[in-house]
């Protein structure tokens, strides 16, 4: 390893590890039926069973997910969500960027440290599998949480949208020429827990840590317990200072732990609600009330299982608190001064053959031979060459600088977008209609950190990050409908520290196993000018 990541290693090793283990998880990726809204179809399970397993650890313990692919027609690849991985860039899962896709009848091993706690999340990083099913909870917890003496016991609560028919089916349908309106499928119903009733048993007088998490792979969820207040505690892992609320929205990707005290006097059974969000405006004066979309669920705490649980609770508006305006935990403050700005500019845009895409400053990424990561741990000094990557949108960063990170949505809905390998600062995200940002900050000198945002339509978001985490990581829309289009770019971070960092043996095993090099630029060519088998458009037909 290079002796760049030695003053990490120096740091880890100071980290208490009297409880520290190895946590090890053997898992076959499988197909098998699920019916979570009593419509049966193919899932993608672990070890025959869905809904998946949760990957549960303590801070300081190394996590080892070892993934046989016995899916038979499909690579695949996990990908652990939040998990910055310092130091294990390799174990990031992001097929094309860290890794290559695990072909059938192949294992790969992943490994990293749970360095730091929070509700997390894993799943495929590839062809859009998630939607298929293989995602599931991933939860680090701290020996030193600072709110581990007010509640009770964890509850996770997941959130997501749900298809019929298999993701390949569904983005055929949707990459083709005639879809002028770059319209993207839509849901059958909304999942709470995988398709569980949505009844969670609690008690009169105590108080829960409730662990919400959206994997949609589409829409944000709004979420609010009748009159009960939520105290937010985290957002994405990160520690915030507890504040009250009575409704919270997460996009994809997000999470967000909130605290939840039942009345001693309940005397019922209380109802809670998720309201699957189509992309209305909320923040507009007068939005319209997407409240009675078909899709919302209704769950139950339940204090009494003898008493009435076909409760529903009707809401007037949709009003959830802005997370951009929470405090850290930490009070740290922003970083500053800024070294680079990456200023990034979405819309939707066609590819050369006329199909649908979704763009960063009017270029759609193309997946490449040779994953990101590995050109820049093989070309040595030309892995500064931005062109030797090919159509990725690579940014390049020296360690130790602040970036900056400005995107402007063009589009008319809220989009989240997702960093791999840092939580991010929210330094200023102005409500919709603001139009591109123009140079002007209105800083928040405290800001909230997480690792995906919200931007609102037609307006922007400004991010900073400190550059302390050398690897290849990408920046996409976690809506799963544009990673497919394209909405993604690659962060490439201290390439002067990935020289000498080696991929594991059975990653580049997997490489092998499909006939893809490990060396080279993006298409396997050692000398980094040689564009030769470089992808420039990306493929007509969707096939997962």
């Amino acid at each position: 390893m290079h002796r760049g990541f030695l003053p990490l290693l120096v740091v880890l090793a100071q980290i208490p590890r009297s409880w520290a283990g190895t946590v090890t998880y053997e898992w076959n990726a499988t197909w098998v039926a699920g019916s979570p809204d009593g419509f049966s179809r193919p899932v993608i399970g672990i070890n025959g069973v869905w809904p998946c397993p949760k990957i549960e650890a303590n801070v300081g313990d190394t996590v080892v997910v070892r993934l046989l692919n016995e899916l038979g027609n499909q690579t695949t690849g996990l990908h652990f969500h939040g998990i910055n991985q310092i130091g294990t860039g390799a174990m990031d899962g992001s097929v094309g960027a860290s890794q290559c896709p695990l072909a059938p009848n192949h294992t790969v091993e992943y490994r990293f440290f749970a360095d730091t706690p929070g509700t997390y999340w894993w799943h495929s990083h590839s062809m859009g599998q998630y939607p298929d099913g293989l995602r599931g909870a991933l939860i680090i917890h701290d020996p030193q949480d600072p709110y581990k003496n007010v509640y009770e016991k964890d509850i996770i609560i997941t959130l997501s949208d749900w298809f019929r028919n298999q993701t390949p089916s569904l983005m055929s349908d949707m990459i083709q020429p005639n879809n002028i309106g770059f319209a993207p499928p839509l849901p059958n119903s909304t999942l709470v827990n995988e398709g569980g009733s949505g009844e969670l048993s609690v008690e009169p007088g105590k108080t829960y840590r409730l662990r919400l998490i959206n994997w949609a792979a589409m829409f944000s969820t709004f979420i609010q317990f009748d009159s009960l207040s939520m105290d937010v505690i985290t957002i994405d892992a990160s520690y915030v200072q507890r504040q009250s609320v009575q409704q919270l929205r997460l996009s994809p990707g997000q999470r967000s732990d909130v605290l939840v005290t039942i009345p001693d006097d309940a005397g019922r059974n209380i109802p809670y609600l998720v309201v699957l969000d189509i992309n209305v405006d909320y923040t507009e004066s007068n939005p319209p009330r997407p409240i009675e979309y078909p899709y919302n669920f209704t769950g139950m705490l339940v204090t009494d299982s003898s008493k009435d649980t076909s409760g529903t609770l009707s809401i007037q508006s949709l009003d959830p608190f802005d997370d951009a305006r929470l405090k850290p935990y930490d009070n740290q403050n922003a970083h500053s001064p800024v070294d680079k700005q990456w200023v990034l500019d979405f819309d939707y845009c066609h590819d050369a053959n006329g199909y649908p895409r979704a763009c960063f400053n009017n270029s759609t990424y193309v997946a490449q031979p040779v994953p990101s990561l590995y050109t820049a741990t093989s070309l040595g000094e030309n892995n500064t060459q931005i062109e030797a990557y090919g159509q990725v949108g690579i940014f390049l960063v020296e360690y130790g600088e602040v970036l900056e990170i400005i995107l402007n949505n063009h589009d008319d809905a809220i989009h989240p977008f997702h960093l791999h390998g840092h939580q991010f600062q929210i330094i200023d995200r102005p409500a919709s209609k603001a139009g591109n940002w123009v140079g002007h900050v209105n800083a928040n000198n405290v800001p909230p950190k997480r690792d995906t945002v919200n931007v609102n339509p037609k307006s922007y978001v400004v991010l900073r990050i400190k550059a302390d985490n050398p690897g290849v990581y990408l920046f996409h829309c976690h809506v799963e409908w544009h990673v497919e289009m394209g909405l993604t770019a690659t962060l490439l971070e201290a390439p002067d520290r990935l020289r000498n960092y080696t991929i594991p043996q059975d990653h580049l095993e997997a490489c092998g196993a499909l006939g893809i090099p490990t060396t080279g630029n993006a298409a396997g060519n050692l000398d980094w000018h040689n564009r030769n088998g470089f992808a420039t458009v990306p493929p007509k037909t969707y096939i997962g």
